[in-house]
């Protein structure tokens, strides 16, 4: 056991005193825990987290102790950086076994990779926090992935992403500040979608008013609405503002339209009447020119009320004609933009037109009412208009999806497992998954000892080692042309049938959690804990508990309708393991192997192929398991034979918990120089997208976590 210093790398603020002190004691005293990779990953190697006296906690957010166990994959660090930058002071680190953990600060306790190291760790971290919980100086916690710069995006548009402030191509809205992680870039900017106006606060382009070239170009120049002093040649948008600049209306033109005098050209009026243009959110803002609303900077639309003349100038007016046109005027309430002088449906939507009652229409100064009977807004833009264009939902609705990252320390999803869900309200429109900790290489160096291969294969696969342990020493055996040894080959597949009852449970135990079932995530994890060291007759004691939670698993009516019929996997979709047993396929490589015959083993499966069969195949595999333990009689795990200075090249199969692992390697000299691993999960990864489209968000995460995936294992 070795201490790293003597006061807490993220002590909180502040000298201490008596009533620090007892704060400092009780916080020592009440420990909460986050737990890295993962509490899965915890039993997976043997600690028994409950009986240490401390809260686990589902986020970092409410822990004062970060545990980390075991090696973190250089994949996982950055976001133990960020899961430890959430953590409220006073903030301390347990590593147990963990090594390296930059970036993380150093840990403010270490211990061995056991129950004892974890006892030992604790009880040196209670005494730290208890004397070092306060500081008068503390330093801030900071690492490259914390960095965050500044981007802009439109709030109706949020794929518009840019570098700088101005405003959405799209729809001409001012684009607001957020904050995002350094390493990301814009998914879109303004210049790669539809041209719009200059994004850039203007420099060159800004003009005073008292410059005597700006009167040459009065007719052109350009003004914000909000700051007048701000005047350009050139369209483009406010430094100071943001909202777009609007042409300046030569205050040497007479625009107040001359009211019954005969000045008004009527060919001019019909002309400008025909091309006006307004702004969807502000009806009364009206133009003879596209542009920006100069109250909310959105773009002006064209207004197609061709029939209505605004009466600016009543000489010469057909008052009979325009009476006639007002009364069988009929519009969509849905797009108030589209008006016919005849009954009819929509063009856009199909809904039927309804008449216009235009009694607010005041035919003698040109202005008309911004409300129709109906209480619609003129000229309001629907949602229909906001979301035109945009991929329409399984309900029929068109709205912005959204990217939202789960993992890789979620709760019920695998650790390391890191799940993009897009989202179109709360349905799931298309899915990423990655692993942040496979992939890692199979060798370290150009050749590796045959011994030094087969530990580390066993311990890139933390959630089943035994398994795998025992796949190398095949493969390795088979290259070098080695039979095996019959005698202890049923003790061997013995420690792969315990580890599968052990894996098996801790699903059970993690799945419970996901679903919101307590009782089940306890009892199983307490039975994965127990099972996982004990030798044949311990197993023996074991199986009448283990029997019980299978038993209430089996008959548990709430399971049944939250699994039943949900995430089914038909035939035609690449699988092994318990996922293609649970739909009736006859995957398994311990099909053929005499020693299991000999033990009485025989496949097993369901036929329904949704969650609730691979729940039940899962429990069925835990009790034949137990049997073949019992037949067994005895338990070794896998050691490898002595291969000499072998060369050659081997393959060998496994059954792991989750499915078929094959490997091949070749051997030169008695040293592995190549190796190649096709594991189950990387297999399953495929069929994610599919069982998560156009599901509701937790049936997708529930559909995740039903096919039992290791991020160990996946290789892609």
């Amino acid at each position: 056991m070795t201490m790293v210093g003597t006061a807490l790398t993220g002590a909180r603020f502040g000298a201490m005193n008596g009533l620090r002190r007892l704060v400092a004691r009780a916080i020592a005293q009440d420990l909460t825990a986050f737990v890295l990779p993962g509490p899965s990953v915890a039993r997976a190697l043997g600690l028994d987290l409950s009986r240490s006296h401390l809260r686990i906690v589902g986020t970092p957010r409410h822990a004062g102790v970060l545990i980390v166990v075991g090696p973190l994959p250089p994949g996982l660090r950055d976001a133990a950086a960020v899961a430890y930058a959430q953590m409220p002071r006073p903030r301390a680190i347990l590593a147990l076994g963990a090594g390296d953990i930059a970036p993380l600060p150093a840990p403010d306790a270490t211990g061995a990779l056991s129950q004892a190291g974890l006892a030992a760790g604790l009880a040196d971290l209670r005494r730290v926090l208890a004397e070092g919980a306060f500081r008068p100086k503390v330093e801030d916690f900071t690492a490259a992935v914390l960095e965050v710069r500044i981007e802009y995006t439109c709030p109706m548009h949020p794929e518009v992403i840019s570098d700088q402030p101005g405003n959405c191509p799209k729809c001409g809205m001012t684009l607001v500040p957020r904050e995002t992680a350094a390493g990301d870039r814009p998914a879109l900017r303004p210049s790669e979608s539809e041209p719009a106006m200059s994004s850039h606060p203007m420099s060159a382009t800004t003009t005073s008013a008292t410059d005597p070239t700006a009167h040459s170009a009065e007719a052109a120049s350009y003004i914000c609405p909000m700051h007048p002093e701000v005047v350009s040649d050139q369209p483009g948008s406010c430094p100071k503002c943001g909202m777009f600049l609007v042409k300046a209306e030569d205050k040497g033109h007479d625009h107040g339209h001359d009211h019954g005098h005969g000045g008004h050209d009527h060919g001019k009026h019909a002309a400008a009447e025909a091309a006006s243009y307004i702004c969807p959110m502000h009806p009364e803002v009206v133009s003879d020119q596209p542009g920006s609303c100069p109250k909310c900077g959105m773009f002006l639309v064209k207004a197609e009320d061709k029939g209505h003349d605004h009466g600016h100038d009543h000489c010469g007016h057909d008052h009979g004609k325009h009476a006639a046109a007002e009364a069988v005027t009929y519009f969509c309430p849905m797009h108030p933009e589209v008006v016919s002088d005849q009954p009819g449906s929509c063009p856009k939507c199909g809904m039927f037109l309804v008449k216009a009652e235009e009694k607010g229409h005041d035919h003698g100064h040109g202005t008309h009412s911004a409300v129709r009977d109906d209480g619609i807004e003129a000229h309001f833009m629907s949602m229909v208009d906001l979301t035109q264009g945009k991929p329409r939902s399984s309900d029929g609705l068109q709205m912005d999806w959204i990217k939202v990252p789960f993992g890789p320390f979620l709760s019920g999803l695998p650790a390391g497992l890191r799940l993009t869900l897009t989202l179109d309200g709360d349905t799931v429109a298309a899915s990423e998954v990655t692993s942040l900790v496979g992939g890692m290489d199979l060798l370290d160096g150009a050749a590796v000892a045959p011994a030094a291969f087969v530990d580390r294969l066993a311990a890139m696969m933390p959630l089943s080692p035994v398994a795998y342990r025992a796949l190398a020493c095949a493969a390795i055996e088979a290259a070098a042309g080695i039979e095996p040894d019959n005698g202890p080959r049923r003790a061997t597949a013995a420690a792969i049938e315990r580890e599968r009852i052990a894996s098996h449970l801790g699903w059970l135990a993690e799945f419970g959690a996901q679903t919101g079932f307590s009782w089940l995530a306890a009892r199983a994890g307490a039975l994965q804990l127990a099972a996982r060291d004990a030798d044949a007759a311990g197993l023996a004691a074991l199986s009448a508990r283990i029997a019980g939670l299978i038993r209430r698993v089996q008959s548990a009516p709430l399971l049944r309708m939250r699994l039943g019929g949900m995430a089914r996997i038909g035939k035609d979709s690449p699988a092994s393991g318990p996922v293609d047993r649970a739909r009736g396929g006859g995957s398994d490589a311990r099909r053929d192997d005499p020693t299991l015959a000999a033990l009485g083993f025989a496949p097993l499966g369901q036929t329904d192929g949704d969650a609730l069969a691979r729940l039940r195949l899962r429990c069925d595999e835990i009790s034949q398991s137990l049997r073949l333990v019992a037949a067994a009689g005895a338990i070794a795990e896998p050691v490898l034979a002595d291969i000499g200075a072998a060369s050659g090249e081997g393959a060998a199969t496994v059954e792991t918990p989750r499915g078929a692992a094959r490997l091949e390697l070749w051997l030169e000299g008695g040293q592995v120089v190549n190796a190649r691993l096709d594991a189950p999960s990387t297999l399953h990864l495929a069929l994610i997208e599919a069982l998560t489209a156009q599901q509701e968000l937790g049936d997708a995460l529930v559909a995740v976590g039903s096919l039992d995936l290791s991020p160990w294992e996946i290789r892609a």
